[in-house]
């Protein structure tokens, strides 16, 4: 593989694309300035101004959050994993019917696996723009997105109805929904009911990993985040390892899905035969299932990288086992 078809599997965070319509609160006071990026997969944008970056399936979706300050993303739900890491900013994650069942604090390099089945939404609390990198288990990222009911009540308010086909219509642009599409309907309090209200310290020591414990975990070889024996115990469909510059080594390996090198700090420099190239926080690069490479700090400093692998399990439900 040349230097230049491996450009096409790098997408530069200076590159990235948004999209300030993808969901449902797009309108809604507090969440109308956030920003929705895809990297690899199709996501789960309810809006056709979605811009998908890399869209070979992967067994996982990669995507991004940036908000502003005080900017919310509302309450919501995937039938399949999702796991956040925050790449810049200070956060807020929340979740619960009603946002109000637990609550944790995330900075730069921490990675919460949020357990499927209920409902969670995020907060950017710092002083500037932040951004967040997601994981979504399953090619199809679950289908889709979940909302709670306010949050749908609270969007047909100010213009926006989601259609049971998954799609978004504005109202204000006189949008209408298509004959014989139904608005999306809420769920009934039966099924609310059913959902799990974790309290935080349920949900904190299984589920959440700070950045300077992987930093220690990681000072000799990779520590594996998320996966059957990782610090955060679950089979999502995907692994999640994390390298520092202790354990990184010049030696090359392969796996039989596309790996996913994502820097979270420092320069990498990935060596394949026939070429090389080198990556920066926020950038993140698909190296070819079955193509041998190494992945090391191309300069001094601080040095950190969150690697996903695709595993071949079902991409369902938070794993208890």
């Amino acid at each position: 593989m040349t230097p230049q078809d491996m450009e096409s599997r790098i997408v530069r965070y200076g590159d990235l694309q948004p999209c300030k319509t993808a969901f449902i609160d797009a309108h809604t006071p507090g969440s109308d300035r956030k920003e929705n990026f895809t990297i690899i997969g199709g996501g789960v944008s309810e809006s056709p101004d979605q811009h998908v970056h890399i869209s070979i399936p992967h067994g996982f979706n990669i995507g991004a959050a940036g908000q502003p300050p005080r900017v919310t993303n509302s309450l919501h739900d995937h039938h399949t994993a999702e796991a956040f890491f925050v790449l810049s900013g200070k956060w807020r994650f929340f979740w619960g019917r009603w946002g109000d069942a637990g609550e944790v604090t995330l900075e730069e390099g921490d990675i919460f696996n949020i357990p499927t089945g209920i409902f969670r939404g995020f907060e950017n609390i710092g002083t500037d723009y932040g951004m967040i990198m997601a994981i979504l288990g399953g090619d199809d990222a679950g289908g889709g997105v979940m909302w709670a009911p306010q949050v749908i009540e609270n969007a047909a308010e100010h213009g926006l109805i989601l259609g049971e086909n998954g799609k978004l219509y504005d109202t204000k642009r006189q949008q209408k929904l298509p004959e014989g599409v139904n608005p999306m309907p809420l769920m009934s309090t039966e099924e609310l009911a059913k959902r799990p209200e974790p309290t935080t310290a349920e949900v904190l020591p299984n589920h959440v990993a700070r950045y300077w414990d992987l930093v220690a975990l990681a000072d000799r070889k990779p520590v594996q985040v998320i996966g059957e024996r990782g610090v955060l115990r679950d089979k999502p469909g995907f692994e999640v390892d994390f390298i520092t510059r202790g354990s990184a080594t010049e030696a090359r390996n392969s796996a039989s899905f596309p790996t996913v090198l994502m820097p979270m700090r420092g320069h990498w420099r990935v060596t394949w035969d026939g070429g090389a190239a080198t990556l920066a926080p926020g950038d993140t690069m698909s190296v070819p299932e079955n193509l041998a490479h190494s992945v090391v700090p191309s300069m001094t400093g601080e040095a950190s990288l969150y690697r996903v692998v695709a595993t071949g399990d079902p991409a369902g439900k938070t794993w208890q086992g």
